[in-house]
């Protein structure tokens, strides 16, 4: 009874660990939607983007706070032999002492050249720019995984093609090998057909290398283990095509009153204005009022500690000016490196404006031609078809040279891969559209 058991329970253990097993090895379906949320929340360049703005938000608090008075205690207990000075009645002695000093001070700036004022201003304007940067490394993992996505689906069709290929031409190498056993064809044509089967498996370890590759890419922009298994969803096959109706003008503004880059930009011409208003209040002088109250207590004074810190307990209360007569050019120097940064800026917005452009106009020229890309690419893709189908039936009557069959499988071959380049690009290019008219990407 005891074995049986025993037996039972290692059955029912190797059962619980091939079922732990196979639910480790699922392989997983990646949607572009679940991959874009998913990497938004763990791709480690928006993180850091995002701990960056982070840093952008402390300094903004703490330049709210400048504004504010500090205020330090202080304590002191010293010993002293020979001749000195009393701390407490500043009279001169030449004995042993011992001394404590107790005190509290503070200060608050009333007036710097405005520059506090203008360092809150800026340090809002540069959390500004990193929030606008956080959304700029947001939208390039999008549209990195936009194109990486695409990539996988057009190498997973690939792959299908190659392979097709490949069972087509090893069907084509038993022919060829029949015929020339029965020496109706050349020993070339044999040679040939199997050259062609050794070319095509080639094709098939090559698509399926790039399929992985990209793998890879995506699994890194997803920030997922190089051990994890992943899928993705494939789109629908008979996805018509994309009309245009945005005009290139229309397209080129919303995507100039979008894109946070062009807002970072602007905001960056405002920040560096600032800068300059900071650096001229280095002219300016500063004003302080500060205050401090304290006591102390001296062991060559003959009345006890209590009494002693009542007695000395003293109140300052005081202003402080600080003109700016000759501070060795720093100010100027300052004005002159802030007004240039300046320039720099604008120069940076400028820039920004033109990639934009760049990118909007070549996306919507590569949008309408992807159209009739595609148009053409089916219609040869096609006519590709026929003609392949019609070299095999007369490569089987014995009509067509291996030659020529194999010229006419490349043709078809090519027109497939120029079809499926072809319909990717158009759905590419019309996402990247868009994109950047702020819609969601979604295919």
């Amino acid at each position: 009874m005891k074995l049986y058991l025993i037996l039972a329970s290692l059955l029912i253990t190797q059962i619980t660990l091939a079922q732990e097993s196979s639910s480790n090895n699922i392989i997983k379906i990646w949607s572009l939607e679940k991959c874009i949320t998913y990497a938004l929340e763990n791709n480690i360049t928006v993180i850091e983007a995002g701990l960056n703005k982070n840093i952008a938000k402390i300094d903004y608090n703490q330049a709210k706070t400048s504004k504010l008075p500090n205020l330090f205690g202080n304590f002191s207990q010293n010993f002293s032999n020979g001749s000195t000075i009393d701390p407490i009645t500043s009279d001169y002695i030449t004995d042993q002492m011992h001394s404590t000093n107790v005190g509290v001070s503070s200060s608050i700036t009333l007036f710097q050249g405005n520059q506090l004022n203008n360092q809150i201003k800026q340090n809002k304007l540069l959390l500004e720019q990193s929030i606008f940067q956080e959304e700029v490394e947001k939208n390039n993992i999008v549209l990195n995984l936009l194109e990486t996505y695409l990539q996988i689906l057009y190498s997973k069709e690939s792959i299908l093609i190659a392979e097709n290929n490949l069972s087509s031409s090893e069907k084509e190498v038993l022919r060829a090998k029949a015929r020339f056993d029965a020496g109706t064809i050349a020993l070339s044509d044999y040679t040939e057909a199997q050259s062609q089967a050794a070319t095509n498996k080639y094709n098939v370890i090559t698509v399926k290398n790039d399929y992985q590759q990209y793998i890879i890419i995506l699994k890194q922009l997803l920030e997922l283990s190089p051990f994890e298994e992943i899928e993705i969803e494939t789109i629908d096959e008979n996805m018509d095509l994309i009309n245009l109706t945005l005009n290139k003008k229309e397209v080129y503004n919303n995507a100039l009153g979008y894109l946070p880059e062009i807002k970072a930009s602007n905001v960056n011409v405002s920040a560096n204005k600032t800068e300059l208003d900071i650096a001229k209040g280095g002219y300016l002088p500063t004003l302080a009022l500060t205050g401090s109250v304290g006591s102390g207590y001296t062991s060559v004074n003959d009345n006890a500690f209590s009494d002693q810190f009542d007695f000395n307990f003293n109140q300052q209360l005081g202003l402080s000016l600080i003109i700016p007569i000759f501070d060795r050019n720093e100010t100027k120097s300052a004005v002159k490196t802030a007004t240039i940064n300046i320039k720099k800026a604008e120069i940076q917005k400028q820039t920004t404006v033109k990639e934009v452009y760049k990118k909007v106009e070549t996306a919507y020229q590569n949008a309408i031609s992807s159209q009739e890309q595609v148009i053409a690419a089916e219609a040869s893709k096609l006519a590709a078809e026929q003609s392949y189908k019609l070299a095999q039936k007369k490569y089987e009557l014995g009509d067509l040279s291996t030659t020529d069959l194999v010229i006419s499988q490349n043709t078809f071959t090519n027109a497939q891969q120029n079809y499926l380049q072809a319909k990717y690009l158009n759905i590419l290019y019309h996402q990247l559209l868009q994109f950047y008219q702020g819609n969601e990407i979604k295919i």
